[in-house]
Formats: structure tokens, sequence, C-alpha cells
């Protein structure tokens, strides 16, 4: 029932994806703002007690209306609650127009769009970024957004559906993923102020439900990338970024792809949580990794890569699941 969840999910997503501004996230957001105001008094305590019930609550109701509809009607229809649960939860298109559109625009030659493109999506200050520079970002960027997106989500969700919670898991991550860029950025939307206790709280829960997903999208892309230098790249310089779950997928792209990546981060003139997704937050700079500096045929690569990861998860999802009815 997993694997058909995520079938009809993915494609359903490719045909018909979600609007930036669709009523799911903008429902969610809602509640996030609500929750906060209500209860985020400053202290650590009540910072968990936030965090527990602005992520909690949608996670335990996806799960009793999922158990509740296979036990009243079926799988069939539990399996529909669960393809929409995870059509809300993943977002390939919700990130990948603005990669292509910066892609054509750097094949038209015409980098000062590609610039405008990539500040309108990070919300930063761009400037006269350099051309390798620029497709690093670029790339960095993609790569969180396809983890954050798809990989983190179908992780979470596996994991939980084969512990039969249903598509719990998808709603935990992208819960977790959702509050911590709200909250870390909260002070620039509508002037709501949020503790340094939640934010940390967000910023600590964060890392750890990421923990496993990165480490399995960067094993993803080992697999079907250059495995030995995605693995070299992984161990030898995974801690050259400043957040040490970006950095495990970032090299294990960078060694995959045989790209540099890694440096100087760009600098954010604005912060706009209505994206729902800031993936390279504009921390401390990071070292390079090894490799060749940037070229607008690793995108192709980059593309590549991720879709072989797709399928890659989707036929060890198949295979699982026909072990299960087989045995």
């Amino acid at each position: 029932m997993s694997f058909l969840a995520l079938l009809f999910a993915f494609l359903i997503e490719q045909a018909r994806p979600l609007s930036a501004h669709n009523w799911i996230h903008r429902g969610l957001r809602v509640w996030i703002v609500w929750v906060s105001q209500t209860l985020d008094a400053g202290q650590k305590r009540l910072a968990l007690t936030t965090w527990l019930v602005v992520v909690g609550v949608p996670s335990v109701l996806t799960l009793a209306m999922h158990w509740l509809l296979m036990w009243l009607i079926g799988w069939p229809v539990a399996m529909l609650w669960s393809v929409w649960v995870l059509y809300g939860a993943l977002g390939f298109r919700q990130f990948s127009h603005h990669f292509t559109d910066i892609r054509d625009a750097l094949e038209a030659g015409d980098e000062s769009l590609a610039r405008e493109l990539l500040a309108k999506w990070k919300h930063v200050a761009v400037g006269s970024l350099p051309r390798s520079e620029l497709l690093r970002h670029v790339i960095e960027h993609s790569v969180l957004s396809a983890h954050r997106h798809v990989f983190g989500v179908l992780a979470w969700f596996s994991i939980l559906a084969a512990l039969g919670l249903g598509p719990a898991g998808a709603v935990i991550y992208r819960m977790s993923a959702w509050v911590h860029v709200i909250w870390q950025n909260r002070d620039t939307e509508d002037n709501t102020w949020v503790s340094d206790a939640l934010r940390q709280m967000s910023h600590t829960a964060w890392h750890v439900i990421d923990w496993v997903p990165a480490r399995l999208t960067a094993l993803a892309f080992a697999v079907v990338g250059n495995f030995e230098e995605a693995i070299d790249c992984w161990r030898n310089h995974a801690q050259r970024f400043p957040n040490d779950n970006d950095g495990v997928v970032l090299s294990a792209t960078s060694g995959a792809l045989g790209v540099r990546l890694g440096g100087e981060a760009l600098g954010a003139s604005e912060v706009n949580a209505d994206t729902w997704d800031n993936p390279q937050s504009t921390e401390a700079s990071s070292e390079s990794t090894p490799g060749r500096p940037p070229e607008l045929a690793h995108f192709y690569s980059l593309v590549g890569l991720v879709w072989r990861s797709v399928v890659m998860w989707m036929v060890l999802l198949a295979l699982l699941t026909l072990a299960r009815l087989l045995g």
C-alpha cells in the first residue's frame, strides 16, 4: 500500500502540482502562528510543549484518520488518504520550476536574468555574483530542496508506514521543516515575536528529525552516482558545512557529481517564509569541497542524479512490498 500511495502521489503532483499559496499550507501556517502566539512564553519547557503541539496534533490526526478509514472501510480508502497526505507533503514541482527557469536563462546566455531569478527564489542579495558561484548556489539550493521536499518525506513515510503508522511520518517531517523555517525567521513576518527558546527548540528538533533522512539521501546519491567519491567526500568534507545534515547531503552530492560545492554563503536581504522552504540558510561560510568548478552541464547531471535516486527508492519499496505480499 505504501508503494502505491507514493506512486500515485508522485504522478498527481507531477500532473497537477500545488500552488505556492495553496489552502493546505495556508491552513497549516495559521495553525503554527496561532499555537506559537498562544503558548510561547520564552521558557524551555513551554518551547518543547509548543513544538509538540504544533507538530504532534496534525500528525496524530493524520494517523487517527488513517486507522479509522482502515477499520471502517478498508485499505483502499486508507491508501487514498495516504495519497492525499503525500500529495500535500511532497513537492517536486514546488521548487523545480525555479531551477528550470534559471537553467533556461543560463542556456540563453542571460546571466543577469539568472541572478534575478536566484535572488527571487532565495530572497537574498545576489549582486554581481560570478557565473561559477551562481551555478554553485543553484546546485546547492536545488539539492537541499529535493532532499527536504522529496527524499526526507520518502524516508519518514516509508519508515513509519512499515510500522503501521500510515502517512504520519510524512506529516512529522514536513511540519518539522516548516516550523523550523518559520520560527527561525519569524521576526520578519507580521512582526510576530518568537522566543529564543522556541527558535532553539525548533532548530534542535529539526536536526534530530533530519539526521537519518539526510544520510539516506546521501547514500542514495552515492549509489546512483560516483559511489567511491561520494563516500570519500561525505567522510572527509561534510564537516566543512555549517549545518551537519546539510553538509552530509551536499558533500555526497559533490562527490557523486564531481563538482565543487561549498564556500562563501550569500547574504540575505529578505527572508520570506511564504515559500515554506529555505534549505540553505545564510549561516557561516564553509570551505569548498574538491571537484571541478560548477558548469551548466552539472545541472543536467544533477537532474539525472535526483531522478535515479527516486527510481531507486521506488524500486526498493516495490520489492519490499512484493516480499511482504509473498511472505
